[in-house]
């Protein structure tokens, strides 16, 4: 059991932590201008809320990306109030549409397969925590309520599954 949670919370961690690939910054810099033009701490904020704190990138990889992309000219700077304030170009409208379809902040409902910040996934390791927490320190009355509950769950999925 401990090696398949521990399995588990290894693939979900890769998804949900909080560093992220250089496409995955690239990525989700081009669909936040999508929307408005943004400073480089706007769009740091952005991320983290969007991703409700899961992932936060660094200035260190937001401001180089944001330089990359005005290099490749994508995005623009403009200086306003002492802050560059970056926008896309007109070139970059494609990209940053098909960047802001798969953004790693779109919710569930949203989704298509694969995402990495799926909230079932999410429950999913979070039971799995509540009960490695049961197996660590619950009493045996306690654990042995809490398989009961999770056989119950398990049937209550699968029930579910073939409904559908």
């Amino acid at each position: 059991m401990w090696d398949a949670m521990d399995s588990l919370r290894a693939g979900f961690d890769k998804k949900v932590g909080t560093r992220m690939g250089r496409g995955d910054v690239r990525a989700a810099v081009l669909a936040l201008l999508l929307e408005e033009p943004m400073h480089g701490y706007q769009i740091i904020r952005e991320i983290q809320e969007r991703t409700e704190g899961r992932w936060k990138p660094s200035a260190g990889s937001v401001y180089p990306t944001l330089q990359l992309l005005a290099d490749e000219g994508l995005v623009t700077a403009e200086l306003s109030q002492d802050r560059k304030t970056y926008s896309l170009t007109a070139d970059a409208q494609d990209e940053a549409e098909a960047a802001a379809a798969s953004a790693p902040w779109i919710k569930d409902d949203e989704e298509t397969e694969g995402r990495p910040f799926g909230a079932l996934s999410k429950a999913g390791l979070d039971l799995a925590q509540a009960t490695a927490e049961v197996a660590r320190i619950g009493s045996a009355e306690q654990q042995k309520a809490t398989i009961e509950a999770l056989d119950e769950a398990r049937r209550k999925i699968y029930s579910i599954l073939a409904q559908g």
